[in-house]
């Protein structure tokens, strides 16, 4: 394993780069279907709404094995990594298959209760079904991704991510379109390209475990069952992962009000989330780099500098989002006139993109803090205030600035923007008060 260190900024860009091939596996799915059948984007971009959220079922046990195995690292307790390992992994396995199996059978009624548009309901059905069959792969392949990262070896499922990410190209290419005896099977063709080069990335993530960890995970470990290690695992899990599983549940509930206005609305919402995941993927790589961090000097009780890394991680998520959001406000028209030459997308785009600034400063203050809180055993605090802001002023405010006041797009973002900065200022309060050092997780 690696020395620990300190510098976030170098742990972070093999994130910030798997992080932005992971997103473009979904993105070149609504990309590359768009150029064929502008209606598919649509589809697509609600079927991804519901897989970012069941997504997070498997979260629950990848932020919490991060966590704890980068502490039991920096209390050097080899044996309690082990078994971590694998209680963790196979609790992943276990939930990927039930996800699974409720994606294939639920996906309509989960899309009649969003209110999906007649007009590509089948479509968004079709695709749903066959990436929740992938649900399984994605939950083994985050589980190993989580291992590799408590070590602080970052740069190893960065190369996965770029074979992952070549190959569903190549599927897209191939099934989207058709080639030769292969027929073109459009918004199907992008989900099975995705499932594809899911399952070959667990294939070579497993074999690159095994040599760079060697036989660790192994049965024996699980007998007797390592009861306290799944009690731990639960008690980060399931606040850490409840926390983003309100927050993305609230993002279906706003999409679902998007969906009661016009389809050129509901596309540019598509294309925003697209740019607006642009700017928020280089502070989710600081956030995520820092918390593994984090976690490793409070497992060594290093106070001081558990502080001092901190600071350095928000002050550079907090630079790099306002620069890249001014960036995408200023060439808003040209960058979306990449995908659609629709006007009415076009014009409301330059609005959208103007409130995606503040929106982007306060949440990358958001993510550094609430997963370095995470990290330090500060749990309920940061479900706590993430839920009540997500949904009173996220939720509530979509409604009454979107729908009630007929600010439509523009009345989402603008909820959104507020829900950001108010919970950035409660954080930046709860980390200079000092209240995280009192926790203790081991």
């Amino acid at each position: 394993m690696k020395k620990n260190t300190s510098h976030i900024l170098g742990l972070s860009w093999p994130i910030f780069v798997e992080l932005l091939l992971q997103m473009l596996v979904g993105n070149a799915d609504q990309i590359m279907v768009g150029w064929r059948d502008p209606a598919g984007v649509g589809a697509i971009g609600n079927a991804n709404q519901v897989t970012n959220l069941v997504l997070l079922v498997f979260s629950v046990v990848c932020t919490a094995s991060m966590i704890l195995i980068s502490q039991y690292i920096g209390a050097r307790d080899t044996e309690k990594v082990n078994q971590t390992y694998a209680v963790a992994l196979t609790a992943n396995l276990v939930f990927g298959l039930a996800v699974s199996l409720i994606l294939f059978f639920g996906c309509g009624q989960i899309f009649r209760w969003m209110g999906v548009h007649a007009d590509i309901f089948g479509r968004a059905c079709g695709y749903l079904r066959i990436i929740g069959v992938g649900m399984v792969f994605q939950a083994v392949y985050l589980t190993f991704t989580a291992f590799f990262r408590s070590s602080q070896m970052m740069e190893e499922t960065m190369i996965v991510s770029v074979l992952m990410n070549c190959m569903n190209i190549v599927g897209n290419v191939l099934l989207i379109n058709g080639f030769g005896p292969v027929p073109a099977l459009g918004v199907l063709g992008a989900a099975l390209s995705s499932d594809l080069s899911r399952a070959a990335g667990v294939l070579i993530i497993a074999v690159l475990f095994r040599r760079r960890f060697g036989p660790v995970l192994r049965l024996s470990s699980l007998w007797p069952f390592p009861a306290e290690q799944f009690r731990r695992l639960l008690a980060i899990g399931l606040p850490t992962g409840g926390e983003s599983l309100s927050y993305h549940f609230s993002q279906i509930c706003i999409q679902t009000i998007c969906n009661r206005f016009a389809q050129f609305v509901v596309n540019t919402r598509v294309y925003a989330n697209l740019f607006a995941n642009i700017t928020y993927l280089f502070g989710s790589a600081l956030s995520q780099a820092g918390q593994v961090v984090v976690a490793r000097l409070m497992g060594g009780g290093n106070i001081q500098a558990t502080r001092s890394s901190v600071k350095k991680a928000l002050l550079g998520s907090v630079g790099v989002s306002l620069t890249v959001s001014v960036v995408l406000f200023i060439f808003a028209r040209p960058a979306y006139s990449l995908f659609t030459k629709d006007p009415a997308v076009l014009a409301l785009a330059q609005t959208v993109m103007l409130l995606e600034i503040p929106l982007e400063a306060g949440r990358a203050v958001n993510m550094v803090l609430c997963r370095a809180l995470q990290a330090c055993g500060d749990i309920r605090y940061p479900i706590v205030l993430c839920v009540i802001f997500a949904w009173v002023i996220g939720v509530g405010g979509s409604w009454l600035f979107g729908v009630t006041l007929g600010m439509g797009l523009a009345g989402l973002w603008l909820a959104m923007a507020l829900d950001e900065c108010i919970r950035a200022v409660l954080f930046l309060c709860r980390w200079h008060s000092g209240a995280w050092q009192g926790k203790a997780i081991l």
